[in-house]
């Protein structure tokens, strides 16, 4: 692996070190709460659109990506 190669590969890694993705599950008024917090504190980088857990379930699920430094 040459040089420029293994500085191109720690970037990276340091890049996808600043974000935690993660997907919340609940209702969608616990949801909001949640959501608005994280945009409180600046760390909200993107959340999908909910999307329904389906059959009986009454549950929304969101993927979130959170600034994590």
């Amino acid at each position: 692996m040459t040089t420029r190669k293994r500085a191109q590969a720690r970037a990276n890694n340091q890049r996808a070190a600043q974000y935690t993705e993660m997907w919340i599950v609940g209702p969608p008024e616990d949801l909001a709460v949640m959501l608005h917090a994280a945009a409180q504190t600046g760390r909200l980088v993107y959340v999908s659109a909910p999307h329904q857990m389906g059959g009986d379930d009454t549950r929304h699920r969101r993927y979130l990506r959170l600034r994590s430094t």
